[in-house]
């Protein structure tokens, strides 16, 4: 059977697979459209398992959330390179990721189809890495952020009894420091005890050989105490720097927002999705 232009560009406008690739579809299934449709989804599979072992630390952090803002998304979605990264297929793709994780929905298998196109039209191992889902789980309010053009999403749950714009407000300012500043946990009481005794074994290991050997034991109890209070500021949310004013912790600005409302404010929970970190 003859393939014609017009076969190709129907087929093309169909999948958004390549002139090239849909050509190659309609001679391998003599012209049928539904079979050629077929072929190219396969053939991104196939393209996808050659490519495994290449790296995929390109993509983006995609946001979705609900009308009411009583539910948002985070879906993350990896390519080899920006340039893909860079194409309204790729985008659109990811848009969709995300609305799918807001629904609560396993995104692959809801978007098999258009994952096996977009592995068929990219030509790169993609791959549908991470999500995740908040829904509010009482009084309060939900925020999300993307930094950097998808580089960085961020959620963030806060409680509160009170609605105000100040509290949305705030919300929005402990996304922003989310995203800057990486905290690993909520607040101190959150962090192992294995991790804090890892960081003060380094800690005191260069002690001990910038003045040649450690203070007393008695000293020491002090001393540990300082370094762990100090590692917390680092990787704790409420303990860190505000990014906005860096005269005040996380935990004072909030202390100082609740007082404007009226009302306290506490952060419940927090989402950093870095691109492939």
């Amino acid at each position: 059977m003859d393939i014609t232009i017009d076969m190709i560009k129907q087929l093309r406008e169909a999948t958004a697979a390549g002139m090239g690739a849909c050509k190659e579809a309609l001679k391998a299934t003599d012209g049928n459209m539904d079979e050629a449709v077929k072929y190219l989804r396969e053939k991104g599979l196939a393209v996808a398992a050659k490519r495994v072992d290449k790296e995929s630390k390109q993509g983006i952090v995609a946001l979705a959330e609900a009308a009411d803002k009583k539910s948002m998304a985070l879906a993350e979605v990896n390519c080899e390179t920006d340039f893909v990264a860079n194409t309204d297929s790729y985008k659109d793709f990811c848009k969709k990721a995300a609305q799918v994780a807001l629904e609560g929905k396993n995104i692959e298998e809801t978007l098999m189809d258009e994952y096996k196109m977009l592995l068929t039209k990219t030509g790169e191992n993609v791959k549908i890495r991470r999500s995740e889902r908040y829904e509010l789980t009482g009084a309060g309010v939900l925020s999300g952020y993307i930094h950097m053009g998808g580089k960085i999403g961020v959620l963030v749950e806060l409680a509160c009894e009170k609605a105000d714009a100040k509290v949305d407000e705030a919300a929005h300012m402990i996304c922003l420091q989310v995203a800057a500043n990486a905290p690993k946990y909520l607040a101190p009481a959150d962090v192992p005890q294995a991790e804090i005794d890892a960081e003060l074994e380094i800690k005191l290991n260069a002690l001990k050989e910038q003045k040649g050997k450690l203070p007393p034991e008695q000293a020491l109890v002090g001393i540990k105490k300082g370094m762990a209070a100090k590692f917390c500021t680092q990787i704790c949310l409420v303990k860190q720097d505000y990014v906005a004013d860096g005269e005040v912790t996380v935990e004072k600005y909030l202390e100082g927002v609740s007082k404007e409302v009226g009302a306290p404010i506490t952060v419940k929970r927090f989402c950093r999705m870095q691109l492939g970190a």
